[in-house]
């Protein structure tokens, strides 16, 4: 048995029905816990997926169709302003989680000189950040987002000693859970420290399409890299999916692109591995980012979401509007967020996620998840607002403090 599993835990929502077990809650249940896209499948990818069953008697190749890759490449060069080869720059994967996954196992060399390697992390993170790196026998090393910082990432406390055995740093912006978004100032920060050590940045960008200015999507790690001159992304590669843009997490299609030297190794990685996207989703993903009509009617979906969720969860929560995401990182009426959420959950049937769960003890000893819930506002605008209403209900005082750790 590989016993690096054993260093992982518990996925955060294995752990919220865990902590909610038992509890029978006074109303009917509405969840934001799960950052699930509940809007429609448009309809013209459902079609063109009907449209290529009879491809499902064919073996898929890993590196994708040309036609797939060419409809990336043109999203990338509409939405980035940059271009990217579709032979050497880009990869399609089954989602960004597998993206982020298999990226992680590709770049980790742990027989490297210098001692463990190590993956720089945002705490608090998607958890597939941590089991990755642990699995490709690294050290994660966690860096915590603050208000303080306006939920930006801040590496002085990295010693040069770590810097030279950090092989990959992960960035997420949009960010999950806290909503932030990076400018250039902040890209080239850690564009800079990539260039001066030599790992790779990867740009987990999987909600940089759920925006609410239309005239300001969020700047990418591409073209941040190119307006500094390395329009070869050398070192960089950004992690995309389909799942939020359009509404279909359970077709499990993404990309990832970038160095085109990084980009072989990745290939031959999933090759291995045997991951490569069905050529019936692949000829459907070819249809979804080539159209952006349906992306601009989800994202006035979500303004309208938070119209409706944002004012009346702030009241209560202090859960200010993010930069970009579905996301409200709201801050407990306790630093006992777990506590926070059984109680939420027993009294008005409303389910949130623990920041607890999103998080790690970082070197100074906090943990800069806790205290605070994650709210996905992904339901229908009628069960936001009854959820808003179950607020007037809820009795912060009742809350019970938990006994068990979790």
């Amino acid at each position: 048995m590989n016993s690096e599993l054993a260093l992982t835990r518990p996925y955060p929502f294995a752990r919220l029905r865990e902590l909610l077990k038992g509890i029978q809650p006074a109303m009917e249940e509405i969840s934001f816990g799960i950052g699930e896209p509940r809007h429609p499948t448009p309809r013209f990818v459902l079609d063109a997926y009907e449209r290529a069953f009879p491809l499902f008697a064919r073996y898929p190749a890993a590196k994708g169709t040309p036609e797939l890759r060419g409809s990336i490449a043109r999203w990338i060069e509409r939405r980035y302003g940059v271009k990217a080869d579709p032979e050497t720059q880009i990869v399609p994967t089954n989602g960004s989680r597998e993206a982020l996954f298999s990226i992680i196992q590709t770049l980790v060399d742990r027989h490297a000189a210098g001692g463990r390697p190590i993956v720089v992390i945002p705490d608090p993170f998607y958890q597939i950040y941590e089991g990755s790196a642990l699995l490709a026998g690294a050290e994660p090393l966690y860096v915590p987002l603050s208000p303080e910082n306006h939920f930006q990432a801040d590496y002085s406390s990295i010693t040069d000693e770590q810097w030279k055995r950090v092989q990959a740093l992960v960035v997420c912006s949009p960010n999950n859970p806290c909503g932030s978004v990076m400018t250039q100032q902040h890209w080239d920060e850690v564009l800079a420290l990539s260039e001066r050590w030599g790992f790779t940045l990867i740009s987990d960008e999987c909600y940089s399409e759920i925006y609410f200015d239309e005239s300001r999507p969020p700047l990418g790690a591409l073209t941040a890299a190119a307006r500094r001159g390395n329009d070869r992304f050398e070192n960089i590669v950004i992690c995309q999916s389909l799942s939020k843009r359009t509404n279909v997490p359970g077709m499990r299609s993404g990309f990832c692109a970038g160095d085109a030297r990084i980009m072989k190794s990745f290939l031959l990685y999933r090759t291995y591995h045997g991951s490569a996207m069905p050529t019936a989703t692949q000829a459907a993903s070819a249809a979804a980012w080539s159209d952006e009509e349906h992306v601009r009617e989800n994202r006035e979906l979500y303004r309208r979401a938070f119209a409706v969720g944002q004012p009346a969860f702030n009241r209560y929560f202090q859960a200010p509007m993010p930069d970009a995401s579905f996301y409200l990182w709201a801050k407990s009426p306790v630093e006992d967020d777990l506590a926070f959420t059984r109680s939420l959950y027993e009294q008005v049937g409303i389910k949130v996620l623990p920041g607890t769960f999103l998080s790690r003890e970082t070197a100074d000893g906090t943990v800069p998840g806790r205290g605070y819930v994650r709210i996905a506002l992904v339901a229908t605008e009628k069960e936001i607002l009854e959820g808003t209403k179950r607020l007037e209900q809820f009795d912060a005082s009742l809350i019970r403090p938990i006994e068990r750790a979790y």
